[in-house]
């Protein structure tokens, strides 16, 4: 666990090292912020449900960036291989670059609380619903950095493991959006796969155990995938 923690505080401190992560940051504020009060001041509601709604689509294209070059640049520089020969195992390496990634995404979620309390000056707003959304949202945001992990495990090109990381982050977003495609015997099969589904069951305010097993599923999946990988490349 030790081992863990270290892998950890390296990587969380090395998103603020470089440029990127304040970059990642700027673009996903700009996009939540021009959503927000667009559709804010459109309906005059004093609710976040329009910003919960289209926070998943906006992950599924900022996590991937944040996520392509946990692996890639390593491969890439060759600084996976110095690694390797310190006392750590694939597993410390792989859970330390995920939990930083979530936590990054947890730190990046923070400013968007301006909003909930913009509107709560301006008129009753219900907290359960916002408490259940930035929930879902971490929970979304740790699914999507297992992904992005993954994706970057399979190839040393970050732009690869970008779009790699970021098609199947639109897959499981809007899956649920295409049922009418599929014959009704499926129907249940392909909501249930859906990321959207469960998040937005969660920024509802209700939490079902079903959501988040099947956040939980989704990170222990991506991860086993993404130590098979690792231990293939050795």
């Amino acid at each position: 666990m030790r081992n863990t923690i270290n892998i950890f505080k390296k990587e969380f401190r090395g998103y603020f090292i470089s440029p990127i992560a304040y970059i990642v940051i700027s673009i996903f504020l700009i996009l939540t912020g021009w959503f927000f009060f667009s559709t804010f001041f459109l309906f005059g509601q004093a609710e976040m449900r329009n910003f919960f709604s289209l926070l998943p689509v906006i992950l599924s294209f900022i996590i991937p960036a944040v996520t392509m070059r946990l692996f890639s640049e390593e491969f890439n520089t060759g600084s996976y291989e110095l690694l390797l020969t310190m006392p750590v195992s694939s597993l410390n390496i792989i859970l330390g670059k995920f939990l930083a990634a979530t936590a990054f995404v947890a730190i990046m979620l923070m400013p968007t609380l301006a909003y909930a309390f913009f509107i709560s000056f301006l008129g009753d707003l219900d907290w359960g619903p916002v408490i259940g959304g930035y929930t879902g949202a971490v929970l979304l945001g740790a699914a999507f950095s297992s992904i992005g992990l993954f994706a970057s495990s399979l190839t040393r090109n970050q732009i690869i493991a970008f779009i790699t990381g970021m098609t199947l982050c639109f897959v499981l977003t809007l899956i649920d959006k295409m049922l009418f495609f599929l014959p009704e015997s499926l129907l249940s099969v392909f909501q249930f796969l859906g990321a959207d589904f469960h998040f937005q069951n969660i920024s509802k305010g209700v939490v079902d155990s079903r959501d988040l097993l099947y956040f939980l599923s989704v990170c222990f999946v991506m991860v086993y995938g993404t130590n098979l990988v690792i231990q293939e490349k050795k």
